[in-house]
């Protein structure tokens, strides 16, 4: 039995996630390696960050095979990036190639999939959300929040302490943990203060970690010791 996302977010000082820039087995096994906590994979998105574009479940179905063999972590999917893109039937594939938790943005969530057993349910929010008007959502069943509320145009660059407070108001107003994914260009420096912002969870994409076994590896690990040291 893999581990849950919903667990190691109750039970860690902070959680460390990889968001794969593509769906590789061996870019997996180097986050792996590397001490991450929880991998996230995506399919049926053109994703802005890493510049790639995600096939349907079918094209991936022995890469994801293969990783689910190589970790007993929670294993996550983004399955769409629009409201049409979300397929029931391939949801259910998903969870019998092992996947215990996916991440969707709340305006693309459609309600059967708070009903999907056996995965924990975490949604994403952008800038448009206000944090006051989040209020509870732990009893819709939510695992977590991912707050991606970095405009597009501001990616990459370094986090700055508005947006720690702005992270923290987000945390203030809700009832589940607070995951921060690398939209920001974060640095292992970063880890103490997100942590005292009351952050959850970090979660490293192309932004941070680059697209090589080696990068990936490299970045891992200095947040993986950051957050060891808190």
């Amino acid at each position: 039995m893999s581990t849950s996302l919903g667990s190691l977010l109750q039970e860690k000082k902070m959680t460390l996630l990889v968001s794969l820039p593509e769906n590789n087995v061996e870019l997996a096994k180097a986050a792996i390696r590397s001490g991450v906590d929880a991998v996230k994979m995506h399919v049926n998105v053109d994703h802005r960050a890493s510049g790639n574009r995600f096939e349907p479940v079918e094209a991936y179905k022995e890469v994801f095979r293969t990783i689910r063999s190589e970790f007993r972590g929670p294993l996550g999917i983004v399955p769409g990036d629009s409201i049409e893109k979300i397929k029931r039937t391939e949801m259910e594939q998903l969870i019998d190639l092992g996947f215990n938790f996916y991440s969707i943005y709340a305006h693309h969530k459609l309600s059967w999939m708070f009903e999907l057993d056996n995965m924990d349910k975490t949604f994403a929010i952008t800038s448009d959300y206000s944090a006051a008007g989040l209020g509870k959502v732990k009893h819709f069943g939510a695992s977590g929040i991912e707050a991606s509320i970095i405009p597009g145009e501001e990616y990459g660059t370094p986090l700055s302490f508005k947006d720690v407070l702005t992270y923290q108001s987000i945390v203030e107003n809700v009832d589940v943990p607070v995951l921060v994914p690398s939209q920001r260009k974060l640095a292992p420096s970063d880890i103490p203060l997100l942590h005292k912002a009351g952050i959850k969870a970090v979660m490293l994409g192309a932004i941070v970690i680059g697209d090589t076994e080696e990068r990936i590896e490299k970045a891992i690990a200095s947040f993986r010791n950051a957050i060891d040291s808190l």
